[in-house]
């Protein structure tokens, strides 16, 4: 009787153990060869000759150079906003979200959006990688704003 109280014990703990580590594991609906360095994004920003990627922010506020404004992702109505706007691209664009309101792990706005962006079946969507914020990563770096 006691061993199988011990076994039973055993197995209860390790479902546990294992919901535990399944709840702390969130899945990106982007990869790590998704994410653009912001000075990657800049050098196709100041260079002339490069092809422009379309730029959307889907944080407050439309800061970088040349990007469109779509408003806060974690809003339905923006979400909305930003699918009219893809109807009207080609697939093979090159479309780069950013956000820039928080630290890029906690952002509320980019992971809808971004998830958006990968149902239409956008090849070659990047996300900008923003870690800290807009400010610190983009304005505070010198690089090119509207």
């Amino acid at each position: 009787m006691m061993k199988s109280t011990k076994q039973f014990l055993l197995i209860f703990s390790f479902i546990l153990l294992s919901l535990h580590i399944q709840a702390q594991t969130k899945e990106e609906p982007w990869t790590e060869s998704q994410l653009m360095p912001t000075s990657e994004l800049a050098a196709l920003i100041e260079n002339p000759d490069a092809a422009k990627p379309l730029i959307i922010n889907i944080g407050p506020q439309a800061v970088i150079k040349g990007s469109v404004d779509v408003g806060p992702g974690k809003e339905k109505d923006n979400i909305k906003k930003l699918e009219k706007m893809l109807s009207k691209e080609k697939k093979d664009r090159e479309v780069i979200l950013y956000c820039g309101c928080c630290p890029f792990d906690k952002c509320p706005n980019i992971r809808p959006a971004f998830s958006l962006i990968k149902e239409k079946g956008f090849a070659k969507a990047k996300l900008l990688n923003v870690p800290k914020n807009i400010k610190t990563n983009w304005i505070d770096a010198g690089y090119p704003v509207n």
